[in-house]
């Protein structure tokens, strides 16, 4: 009866700190660390046999392959798999913790054209959710805000810091547009018909973002009479191309009259997040130097008469074609965007080569996001941000991390749940 009562406690003592844990970030790399032995996947299309990677105060400073020489602590890593470390694009990773409890969702604002709304600032470094990424690889995330036509500017952050301030990799990153549809859904409560019909008023909104767009251009040329609006300062980086605009559109008119009017407004760098019928314009795609992010693979087709695997080839067909494509699965459950190395996978198993199917959520993702100078690839010179893996990391049997590092700092790839557990099991163990 006295085991009993005590492993109650343990276990009620163990969920009321479930609740409250917080995450404790790993301190900054002090050693010099070498993994060898790996397969080394580098992101970039090429894989090392029997490598030996070596890393210092962050940064790598040696790869190849056996004949590398090795320093400092040693990870012998032999018959397994090193990765860089998954990125997740345009995701609210951090701002929502609970979908259906609203003071946990931080993800929108009130309003139409908020550009000046910053996720960053409200980017909670002490996610549960944002924690549960890292045993699958994903370390890093484009921290996305939601809500209106113009929702926002998103921030890049590495998924292990104190704060927010610890977690930025880059700052204010892009913009994110909602292009309008040319077609929507009845308001059946307006008397309607229920079902997809025109939208009467496309062409007005169009008109409204194009008119924003060169309102916030003028402002910016001193030619505006506002004094101070915070939105249009916000926009100006996207006509010095400090900025990027990640637009967001699945319809060939749509995609199409989206990258027209921005680089008509003086827009430097475009972004199609979804671009579900991209495959119909991939000349004009490449014309204009656009690249895709397009939506989970692990998706229903939009119409009755696609196919029925279109979402799972998208990317093989954009990538074959010569654009410049990476994943993200704006559309789904934030905990979901810890599939991201499955949704690669999949993509494998419709035909793409396996190391190009990585590139989606590696280097190609990497250089869309602009980050691709230290993250993204397994180089010498950038960032130790990479995973060891038992085996394939595209295969969800065989994707185990055993070790996993951001910026050389070697992270814990269990849960707060996960630990504390084990915590109070060895303490009720000893109690026997």
């Amino acid at each position: 009866m006295k085991k009993v009562t005590l492993f109650i406690t343990l276990c009620l003592f163990a969920v009321g700190f479930i609740g409250t844990a917080q995450q404790t970030p790993a301190p900054k790399q002090s050693e010099v660390i070498t993994i060898k032995g790996a397969t080394a996947h580098i992101g970039n299309g090429n894989v090392i046999e029997n490598s030996v990677i070596v890393f210092e105060n962050g940064t790598i400073t040696a790869i190849g392959g056996s004949t590398t020489g090795t320093q400092g602590r040693v990870i012998d890593a032999t018959g397994k798999h090193v990765y860089p470390g998954f990125i997740a694009p345009t995701k609210s990773l951090g701002l929502v913790e609970v979908d259906a409890v609203r003071p946990s969702d931080d993800q929108d604002e009130l309003g139409e054209m908020i550009p000046n709304v910053r996720s960053l600032i409200a980017y909670n470094a002490e996610s549960k959710v944002v924690e549960s990424m890292r045993p699958n690889g994903v370390l890093i995330g484009q921290t996305t805000p939601n809500g209106g036509r113009i929702s926002g500017t998103s921030s890049i952050v590495q998924f292990d810091a104190w704060n927010w301030e610890d977690a930025a990799i880059k700052t204010d990153d892009g913009i994110h547009l909602h292009w309008p549809n040319t077609f929507r859904r009845g308001r059946w409560w307006v008397g309607e018909p229920r079902g997809w019909q025109p939208n009467k008023d496309y062409q007005e909104d169009v008109t409204s973002v194009r008119q924003f767009l060169l309102n916030a251009k003028a402002y910016g040329d001193g030619n505006a009479s506002e004094a101070n609006n915070e939105s249009f300062k916000a926009t100006q980086g996207v006509f010095d191309g400090s900025k990027k605009v990640f637009v967001y559109a699945h319809g060939e008119k749509e995609m199409i009259d989206a990258v027209t009017a921005l680089k008509e407004s003086g827009v430097q760098d475009v972004v199609v997040v979804g671009g579900y019928e991209a495959h119909k314009i991939i000349p004009f795609l490449k014309k204009n130097s656009i690249p895709v992010l397009v939506r989970e693979p692990h998706s229903l087709p939009y119409r009755e008469d696609d196919d029925y695997d279109h979402s799972y080839k998208l990317p093989k067909l954009l990538a074959e074609g010569g654009v410049l494509v990476g994943i993200q699965n704006e559309d789904m459950a934030n905990f979901q965007t810890r599939n991201m190395a499955f949704y690669a996978g999949h993509v494998a198993g419709q035909g793409l080569e396996k190391e190009e199917a990585l590139k989606l959520i590696t280097s190609n993702s990497a250089k869309i996001l602009g980050i691709d100078d230290r993250y993204g690839t397994l180089e010498t010179g950038k960032s130790a941000t990479l995973f060891v893996s038992e085996g394939d990391a595209l295969d969800m049997r065989t994707n185990k991390l055993t070790h996993a590092f951001i910026d050389g700092r070697e992270i814990s790839l269990e849960t707060h749940q996960t630990e504390l557990w084990k915590r109070y099991m060895d303490k009720y163990e000893r109690e026997q």
